[in-house]
């Protein structure tokens, strides 16, 4: 009889598990996979997928306005939030089954219920109260928002909240500075709601480079959200007409909806690590090596848990690289540099390599730096300010190019191929010597100038 009832045990049934589990199932390994929620996972669930279905939402209100420009005739229009939010969690529920099934397809077991560590190579079922043992245990749980622990926070949502709200508000203080603030504050500002963002902070995006942050706060007061700074909330409190929010600074708002965006932390709290000895960082992210193995050598981590890169697709790549690594005898680690991402604002950002900051502490003055600000062609006959940026960075006489920001309409459809460009380690020249394809946005990206000189921003 075999020592344990599996080869392979994953706690959460996001894109990093499902990948894990599925390859794995495929190698013939006995493979069980538990999910307290809806397999899919922050993205498929309450993330990416159903965010972006958000947008498209938002943008269709302004598609409509533009569109009287290029000589539409539009008649009597109107928004219906319920028929969006469903129609949303129809396709949810669509592509959750979908994750669930191929699971089940490649001969793994899906415990849909939570899973909490027991030892080393036992895990016991929360709803259930069944024990499981299996050789080895990859986690992959993600990570949750969160929220300061304030008077009256009970009051507020977070993004997990924000796909299933039983109505439209008329007005919305969203509070936060990242990239879930500032891409909620652009959906919710598209479907004319009232939305007012503070942020802690002196700029919004913090880590990403400093003319991209100048750029996403004209962004978001095109959109008429009324931004504000440096200040930090300190009391909600519930009134006869909505919510009255006190800041540091003595500001008071009132809203009909409290959104904090305040940031996301591993979900390990509670999942028994210590059973097994499992480290944990600081913030609670799992500690792993490059090959994604914890402190315990039969236990794996791979995606947001482990706090590396908190991307969908590195935690599928995570997840292949376990594969590879722990049942097929192919010890695999990820490559976390130059992954191109995006944020989805109205227009959204696509980036990828370094900042200019992070550029100028690594390679000193060595770094020639190209931008461009125009307002595209779209916006022209639509009579729109809203402009496009875009900035590449480039190291050495041979000017290698180590990083790309874009500021613009279909930024991460573009910055999707320039990621490879940067991961091959192009340069200026070859750039230069690709043809523009005209009239678009992107081609500007092939005819780029220097910056003038006393334009250099490079405060981070």
């Amino acid at each position: 009889m075999a020592k344990y009832d599996y080869d392979l045990f994953v706690i959460g049934a996001g894109s990093g598990g499902v990948r894990a589990g599925r390859l794995a199932a495929q190698l013939g390994k006995r493979v069980a996979v538990a999910e307290e929620s809806k397999p899919g996972g922050t993205c498929v669930v309450r993330g990416c997928v159903p965010k972006k279905f958000l947008v498209y939402g938002a943008e269709f209100g302004g598609a409509i306005k533009d569109a009287q420009k290029y000589g539409w005739t539009v008649g009597k229009t109107s928004f219906d939030w319920r028929s969006l939010r469903d129609s949303i969690q129809a396709e949810v529920n669509r592509l959750s089954g979908i994750y669930a099934t191929m699971l089940e397809k490649n001969g793994a077991d899906l415990f849909k219920e939570r899973a909490e560590i027991k030892d080393a190579h036992t895990v016991k079922l929360k709803d259930s109260g069944k024990t499981i043992t299996a050789k080895t245990i990859l986690i992959a749980v993600g990570g949750r928002p969160w929220m300061p622990d304030i008077s009256g926070h009970e009051h507020a949502i977070m993004s997990d909240d924000a796909f299933l709200l039983d109505q439209l508000p008329e007005r919305v203080l969203m509070i936060g500075g990242g990239y879930i603030a500032c891409e909620f504050a652009g959906i919710f500002a598209g479907m004319d709601v009232e939305v007012t963002q503070v942020y802690r902070g002196g700029r919004l995006l913090n880590g990403f480079d400093a003319e991209v942050r100048d750029a996403v706060l004209d962004v978001q007061r095109n959109n008429g959200i009324d931004v504000r700074f440096n200040a930090s909330p300190t009391e909600i409190k519930k009134t006869k007409g909505g919510y009255i929010v006190t800041f540091d600074n003595g500001t008071k708002i009132g809203t009909d909806l409290v959104f904090m965006a305040t940031g996301r932390k591993p979900h390990t709290t509670g999942l028994g690590l210590e059973n097994a000895g499992v480290k944990l960082a600081d913030n609670g992210a799992i500690k792993v090596d490059k090959y994604s193995k914890t402190s315990v050598n039969n236990i794996y981590a791979v995606g947001d848990v482990t706090d590396r890169v908190n991307l969908t697709p590195v935690a599928i790549r995570e997840g292949a690289a376990f594969v590879e690594t722990v049942f097929k005898n192919n010890k695999t680690a990820y490559d976390h540099d130059n992954i191109a991402s995006a944020v989805f604002t109205r227009p959204p950002i696509g980036v990828v390599g370094m900042t200019e900051h992070d550029a100028r502490q690594k390679h000193g003055e060595a770094l020639t730096v190209y931008t461009t600000s125009f307002r595209p062609m779209k916006n022209v006959l639509a009579d729109k300010s809203q402009r496009c940026f875009m900035k590449l960075i480039t190291v050495g006489e041979d000017e290698k190019v180590i990083g790309i920001h874009i500021v613009g309409d279909d930024s991460p459809e573009i910055i999707q191929a320039l990621g490879i460009c940067v991961k091959a380690g192009l340069t200026k020249t070859d750039f230069d010597e690709t043809c523009a394809v005209h009239p678009t946005l992107a081609e500007e990206i092939v005819t780029l100038k220097p910056r003038e000189p006393n334009k250099t921003t490079i405060v981070s």
